[in-house]
């Protein structure tokens, strides 16, 4: 069921709104004068009308009974904000000249997350457009935009978006989402949206005064559960799928990141995520183009990305947070929070190999058993990262990897993220290792809200020791504060990582072994007493072998290589990318005692001839 406003041609535009306990709607429209129009309701609850002489542009609501005139919940643009009125749009005018544009595999991608507001000075759609050569030039072939569904005021992450369908006025609407799609598709470039499934914020949103779009069955951390199971859900369900295909079919996005999935309550003998995967999949196999569903979740469930005949939910990938908390507890030492569940070589190796580390083993942190198997999934079922705005943003202080790790731990988590058999994703600025911090932000109009969030903000970091006030998230600076400092990529040390970077990025392109997502060609060992952990991978005839050395003190070690003569790829100590110098030789030959520098790590490659 098509929701919202669509304008088909020569003026004709169809309203329809789904309301089933109003006994009255009424669209109002604004043109040189006010207009108000009778609604009929259908028996399912959705209220229709056809217009003719209305043009793009013009702008309407809905008018609910005493006087309460409500935005459309389907508009697809607020140009006044989530309390101003909607506007109808002509998606049939923009010119997309990527007819032949097909994403690239999951085992393919390189993503790099970015929030439009602080990747560039002008935060806006736009700007993205100049930086895109530059991205290509890295390596990188697919962007994930932090969510742009309209969200109050100019400030903010987006998860506090109320208009699901509409894109944020201060980025550029709508045609400037779709100009950046259109030149990301001609640069070689996939666009990944992060989307909100799990809830709405709390300014602005005025679902609840249409349905019952809400229920109070389940509690979230964010506010009232959506109603994907309770009485009238199939319209709820409805509402979201729409809003899926939608950015799918007038957008051209490539993939959907589901923030939170755990934050979704569901106990349907078909849940919603099940069918929204099931009906992407069918309007992608219809057009003949690729499109995926990526979950964020911390329930190490397998079977959110196991395939639907195989008892999955059917989503193609997920985020693994298991991975980043493994890395970034043996980098930096930090034990507080959810961290006290890792810190040990034995995690990170298991997480490389299968995914989850935590697969049904007791977690201290939650206090009960977590997740459960998968090591049955290919690699590029997981998205792998160093860094992301939740585990950056979510910092008292936002610090970046940059700030709490030396320079030579920076290329050795670069090495882990970059050679590992899964997706790896790049958090931006993290390439250069960005000095600046990514804080949380927001601009709301009401005043208890802000203080609201401002105490919710401090009482998050109540697990963690971390000292001292966290900056204001309602102010400007905060928001200032977050920019990127694009040009230090070509200077000093910002540019030698960079640089690292992108040597990483074009040997994981040019050699097959690391794009190669089959866990049948991998082999990992780790030596916990050392701090060692070694990957062995092949594909045809090409075979790598990385060694990489998370303590601070060098580490003599027997590489046990397969008979062969062995070329060294790289070494991240070595001179050339600011360390103090290899110890290792150029080649070597099967078994082979070697001397690897502290926090660095090196790669050798061997042809299998026949």
């Amino acid at each position: 069921m098509k929701i919202g406003a669509h304008y088909h041609d020569k003026g004709h535009s169809e309203f329809t709104v789904w309301a089933p306990f109003l006994n009255k709607v009424e669209l109002k429209i604004f043109l040189s004068e006010e207009k108000i129009l009778p609604m009929e309701k259908d028996t399912r609850g959705y209220w229709r009308t056809a217009v003719p002489d209305i043009s793009p542009g013009t702008r309407y609501c809905y008018r609910l009974g005493q006087g309460r005139d409500r935005p459309d919940p389907a508009s697809q643009f607020q140009p006044e904000g989530v309390h101003g009125p909607s506007q109808v749009l002509n998606h049939h005018a923009f010119h997309w000249e990527d007819a032949g544009w097909n994403a690239p595999a999951l085992s393919q991608m390189v993503m790099y997350e970015l929030h439009v507001g602080t990747f560039t000075p002008q935060g806006t759609f736009q700007a993205i457009v100049r930086r895109l050569p530059a991205l290509r030039e890295l390596g990188i072939n697919a962007i994930e935009l932090m969510p742009v569904a309209q969200f109050p005021g100019e400030r903010n992450w987006g998860y506090d978006g109320v208009f699901p369908f509409a894109v944020q006025n201060s980025y550029g609407g709508p045609e400037g989402l779709k100009r950046l799609v259109n030149e990301c598709h001609n640069a070689g470039i996939a666009v990944i949206l992060d989307v909100v499934y799990n809830h709405l914020g709390p300014e602005g949103n005025y679902l609840r005064d249409f349905g019952p779009y809400f229920t109070d069955k389940y509690k979230t951390p964010w506010g009232m559960a959506l109603n994907f199971d309770d009485a009238y859900s199939n319209e709820v369900r409805n509402f979201f799928i729409e809003n899926a295909l939608h950015w799918f079919r007038d957008y051209h996005i490539d993939a959907l990141r589901l923030d939170a999935i755990h934050g979704i309550s569901d106990m349907s003998a078909v849940p919603f995520l099940q069918e929204l995967a099931g009906n992407v999949k069918e309007f992608c196999a219809r057009k003949k183009r690729r499109g995926y569903l990526i979950a964020e979740s911390d329930l190490n469930d397998s079977r959110a990305i196991r395939k639907q005949n195989r008892g999955g939910i059917g989503l193609d990938a997920q985020w693994c947070d298991d991975f980043h908390h493994a890395l970034h507890t043996l980098l930096t030492g930090e034990q507080d929070g959810y961290y006290i569940d890792f810190g040990r070589m034995e995690h990170l190796a298991k997480s490389m190999k299968e995914g989850f580390v935590y697969s049904g083993e007791y977690s201290p942190y939650r206090r009960r058993n977590q997740g459960n198997s998968s090591q049955d999934l290919p690699a590029d079922r997981f998205v792998l990262f160093s860094q992301n705005h939740d585990q950056v943003g979510n910092r008292a202080f936002g610090e970046r990897l940059s700030a709490l790790v030396p320079f030579e731990s920076l290329k050795l988590a670069a090495g882990v993220v970059l050679l590992s058999p899964s997706v790896p994703l790049l958090f931006m600025g993290e390439e250069y290792g960005e000095d600046a911090p990514f804080l949380y932000f927001v601009s709301h109009s009401d005043r208890d809200l802000i203080e609201a969030v401002r105490k919710g903000r401090k009482e998050e970091f109540q697990s963690f020791a971390w000292e001292g006030e966290p900056p204001d998230p309602q102010a400007v600076e905060t928001f200032l504060q977050s920019k990127l400092r694009w040009e230090n990529r070509r200077k000093g040390n910002h540019n030698v990582l960079y640089n690292f970077y992108k040597y990483l990025l074009a040997l994981r392109k040019e050699i097959a072994a690391f794009s190669n997502p089959d866990r049948k060609t991998v082999e990992i060992r780790e030596s916990g007493k050392n701090k060692l952990l070694f990957m062995r991978r092949w594909k045809d005839r090409d075979e790598i072998f990385c060694s990489f050395n998370f303590s601070k003190e060098d580490r003599t070690t027997e590489l046990l290589l397969p008979e062969g003569t062995w070329t060294k790829l790289l070494d991240s100590s070595d001179r050339r990318w600011k360390g103090t110098g290899s110890l290792l030789p150029g080649k070597i030959k099967g078994r082979h005692k070697a001397a690897i520098r502290g926090r660095s790590f090196v790669a050798y490659r061997r042809k299998i001839i026949r």
